[in-house]
């Protein structure tokens, strides 16, 4: 089956200062994709770019391939029919997102009325649909209130019913789940789980959290300092992380069961990146590094496993002692 999103070769500068440095992924129709990694590695700035809502500043290239059509340096007319119709995008801050002003039900209809061409009564009854679709109590009594009327669980379902609006073959959920409490967090990865089914709709989930990932995704992409360094089926990776940096994220990750233990975080942090190692970016802060690994970048190559790895010097494997937690990510 053909890719429904092919990202080849992107990217994106801002004044000069390479942030993404050449970006390859897919996204293939009704798939689950996580995008994981530290804050700054790149994991939003990839699909911001590829929607074309980077600020002017920013220098993009690269292909964007949406089935095949070509999203790279396209008219602001071609990439406003894509944008909310084919391609929806919700974020982490939906207070950010709603207009406080406006009732939601029309800031719903608008959406409806741009992307579908509905109005009036077809409008409203389509609004109250999706209200009821993503779990609005009483959505019709509900319909005239304003954004500070709902708490911050059911504005990122109105987020996610507008997101719907215009029926789009894909959704990226950036990290949607980051402001909310565990048992929210755990509603609206079900939401997003069931919706994904019963549209078919691909989902790309763009988060730090690697339970919420392991929960909603087929296959994840580790990022690092603007470059993808591992990824691979979502249980593959999950059990048997290869690159030291996926393993360092899981090592940090708190132990649900037996004695309690310290954390073992990564050191350091990401790379400025006006000052990039000149090897492998992750080599200051990796336990693995040898004087090769700061000397000489990695290429991100294909695996015998089936995943892709830009390690010179890959781990053989999960380090038993620290299983549980890993597994406890899985469950």
């Amino acid at each position: 089956m053909a890719n429904l999103v092919e990202i080849r070769g992107l990217r994106v500068a801002f004044d000069g200062m390479p942030v993404l440095h050449g970006i390859n992924m897919d996204v293939a129709p009704g798939e689950a994709l996580g995008l994981v990694g530290e804050s700054g590695c790149g994991k939003s700035v990839t699909w911001l770019a590829a929607l074309g809502l980077l600020p002017s500043k920013a220098h993009v290239t690269g292909s964007v391939r949406l089935q095949g059509a070509d999203l790279s340096g396209a008219p602001r007319a071609q990439l406003e029919a894509v944008r909310g119709k084919r391609i929806a995008m919700i974020f982490q801050d939906p207070s950010s997102s709603l207009n406080p002003v406006q009732r939601v039900g029309r800031q719903l209809c608008e959406a409806l009325r741009v992307n579908r061409g509905l109005t009036g009564a077809p409008a409203r009854a389509e609004a109250l649909r999706l209200m009821d679709l993503v779990g609005i109590p009483d959505a019709r009594g509900r319909f005239g209130n304003y954004p500070h009327e709902f708490s911050g669980g059911q504005c990122q379902r109105l987020m996610i019913a507008m997101a719907l609006a215009g029926e789009p073959d894909l959704l990226i959920a950036d990290e949607p789940t980051t402001a909310l409490d565990a048992t929210i967090q755990a509603q609206i990865l079900d939401l997003l789980a069931r919706l994904r089914r019963e549209t078919g709709m691909a989902v790309v989930f763009i988060s730090h959290d690697l339970g919420a990932v392991a929960q909603i995704c087929e296959r994840v992409c580790v990022m690092y300092a603007g470059r993808i360094v591992e990824q691979g089926a979502v249980t593959q990776l999950f059990e048997r992380p290869r690159h030291p940096y996926t393993l360092g994220l899981f090592e940090a990750i708190p132990r649900l069961y037996g004695p309690r233990e310290p954390l073992v975080p990564i050191p350091g942090t990401v790379p400025d990146p006006r000052r990039l190692p000149r090897g492998c970016a992750f080599s200051p802060r990796c336990a693995q590094a040898r004087p090769f690994c700061r000397d000489e970048r990695p290429d991100l190559l294909d695996q015998q496993d089936g995943r892709q790895l830009a390690c010179a010097f890959p781990l053989p494997g999960a380090d038993p002692a620290r299983a549980d937690r890993k597994e406890g990510v899985l469950q």
